[in-house]
């Protein structure tokens, strides 16, 4: 969260549950298998269990997923998993209560921990924490992270540190995945990485005996932009077709226009076939204006 906060969106800005199902139907009807709910933080939408329920109605739609912060996801999990949540990634940055407030501006630690134990006893498919390390902050507790991962089935994702808006990004933050990595194969050189399927965003190792598995997300240093099968819709209705491009088409606008569904689709097909071929290097990311990774969803 940026320090000076950030301006929320008018509601009337917003996708509603109808606009967000329509251009979900459009999505699956070209092959689109999987949608992810994202933010800013998606529980804080009164109709998000009845979304998913309708999400989930749609053909050919086989997973469904949520990225939330878990302060407030505990109590609507039993109802979410219920109407056809399948995945869920919890963000969490440290298991040190004063880091916490310091990183999050909250206090929730206990709050996020029991979303993340209420994902376990109701045995999610896919659970993973999500993890952005920052040198100087929390490159300390990776292997308290990656112990989380012996005795139950999550999936700790250390995320490279990403510049966006106003979080003050700097090269000097940067926690490289290889030096993650490194730093856990002091403590487990046996850990393994296991074959990546198309798509996947993380490079995935796993510690023998261990229940869970870890990722690592390195948009930096290593980027995956051959492979990435990603497209985003930001929460007031424009479509990213990548997450460091500043470029957006809104679709809000064009369903509050009328448009019908092949001209809507028509307009997705432009802005996909307009993606770079990779996204600009780290030193060019830096100083290049985009959202806030709060006002893009993770």
């Amino acid at each position: 969260m940026p320090e000076e906060g950030v301006d929320l969106s008018p509601p009337e800005h917003l996708l509603t549950t109808d606009e967000i199902v329509r251009l979900a139907r459009i999505f699956a009807q070209q092959g689109v298998r999987k949608i992810r709910l994202t933010g800013g933080e998606p529980t804080v939408r009164k109709d998000i269990v009845p979304l998913v329920q309708r999400l989930n109605q749609i053909k050919g739609i086989e997973e469904i997923c949520i990225t939330s912060n878990g302060l407030a996801l505990h109590r609507k999990l039993p109802d979410l998993f219920k109407n056809g949540l399948t995945s869920l990634n919890l963000s969490l940055d440290t298991l040190i209560n004063g880091k916490f407030i310091l990183i999050t501006r909250r206090n929730g630690l206990k709050a996020v921990m029991k979303s993340l134990n209420a994902a376990l006893e109701l045995n999610v498919p896919n659970v993973k924490v999500n993890v952005v390390v920052l040198k100087n902050m929390n490159e300390d507790e990776i292997l308290n992270f990656v112990e989380l991962t012996k005795n139950s089935k999550i999936e700790v994702r250390f995320i490279e540190y990403m510049p966006f808006d106003g979080n003050k990004w700097s090269t000097n933050k940067l926690v490289t995945y290889e030096d993650i990595l490194s730093n856990i194969k002091v403590q487990y050189p046996e850990i393994e990485q296991l074959p990546n399927k198309h798509g996947d965003t993380a490079k995935v190792y796993q510690i023998p005996n261990f229940k869970g598995k870890i990722g690592f997300i390195t948009s930096m240093t290593d980027d995956f932009c051959s492979t990435c099968t990603r497209l985003r819709i930001t929460s007031d209705g424009n479509l990213k077709v990548c997450l460091f491009d500043n470029t957006e088409t809104s679709l809000r606008d064009l369903i509050r226009a009328g448009y019908d569904d092949k001209e809507i689709l028509k307009r997705i097909g432009y802005a996909v076939k307009q993606k770079k071929e990779k996204h600009a290097g780290m030193s060019e990311l830096g100083d290049q204006p985009n959202r806030p990774m709060i006002l893009i969803g993770g």
